[in-house]
């Protein structure tokens, strides 16, 4: 019996220190505490939210953290799913950017039952008391410097087409700038329709309604994607004076306007500095310490007078 019960012992005691052992290995070699955090963004094949994405993703990583990444490819039903099966792995945070500000709701709602402090970047959520805080660009100023590009460039106006997005709150600033801006100058929108930020959809709607109206002096699109999309509509019709502007600033666009093309200008904004932005925030917020609700992020007009000054394989 002594026999049995020494061996019992001796048994519990190695799996003790078996175990004792397997979480001392657990902890961080650093010492630091680490973070995993969750990330949405409204559709990852827009080049902006990759680089948004990949940016973050360095930043977390080379701190030795972990980030979940999730695509709803413009569907918030979709990302709602998404953001559900997130926070089931237990994350820290989540660096969010909604597909429809109303319609992610019910996402915001199962992040604030969890206790996950939400960053919120490049387009507002429809209610911001679920979020800890908001960076992105000074979408308002996009829209405007395009506005003030084309009343310098078409001093007696004309019509107009706006591709637009209304469940996109960015989108919906930089068209209220742009609109805001042409007001009293003689230019009359003859269409304006919902392109989802997307080339492919903007493109089909462009070429409808350049068949109606083929004389339009200006196509304003919500993004840079939007932009191309009309861009091609407008080359495959044969237009040839409509000047049309973008919101991005991205590479695709500045070749663009590197060499000839009906593309005219681009609100532009800085991908980079939002996701680094974003990260300076959220780490703060995990620090505890206290973040300001908005962090602007500043836009300015590119064009084809100074895209040199941008170059063209890359952000700005």
């Amino acid at each position: 019996m002594k026999k049995v019960i020494s061996a019992v012992l001796l048994a519990v005691m190695v799996a003790g220190a078996v175990f004792a052992g397997g979480a001392k290995d657990s902890k961080p070699a650093d010492g630091k505490k680490h973070y995993k955090f969750g990330f949405t963004c409204m559709d990852q094949s827009n080049p902006f939210f990759v680089l948004i994405e990949k940016t973050i993703r360095e930043e977390v990583e080379a701190r030795g953290d972990k980030l979940v990444s999730v695509d709803p490819a413009n569907n918030v039903t979709r990302q709602i799913q998404q953001v559900e099966d997130v926070i089931a792995q237990k994350v820290d945070g989540f660096f969010l950017n909604p597909a429809e500000a109303e319609g992610i709701i019910p996402a915001l709602d199962q992040l604030k039952a969890a206790g996950i402090p939400i960053v919120n970047f490049d387009t507002e959520v429809a209610d911001m008391s679920y979020v800890a805080t908001y960076t992105g660009s000074d979408n308002y100023n996009a829209g405007k410097v395009c506005g003030a590009d084309l009343i310098r460039k078409c001093p007696n106006g004309g019509d107009i087409i706006v591709l637009d997005s209304p469940t996109m709150n960015s989108v919906v600033d930089r068209t209220n700038g742009f609109l805001d801006t042409i007001k009293g100058h003689n230019f009359r929108v003859v269409a304006q329709q919902d392109a989802k930020g997307n080339l492919q959809v903007a493109m089909g709607i462009a070429e409808d309604l350049l068949q109606a109206h083929p004389n339009v002096v200006a196509i304003f699109g919500g993004n840079d994607p939007t932009a191309l999309g009309a861009l091609a509509a407008a080359n495959a019709a044969g237009i040839k004076n409509a000047k049309i502007y973008g919101v991005d600033g991205s590479p695709d666009i500045k070749k663009e306007l590197a060499g000839t093309s009906l593309i005219e200008g681009t609100g532009a904004q800085s991908p980079m500095n939002i996701a680094k932005k974003s990260v300076d925030l959220m780490y703060k917020i995990m620090a505890g310490e206290k973040v300001d609700a908005r962090y602007p992020v500043p836009t300015f007009l590119i064009t084809r007078e100074n895209v040199n000054q941008y170059g063209t394989t890359g952000w700005q």
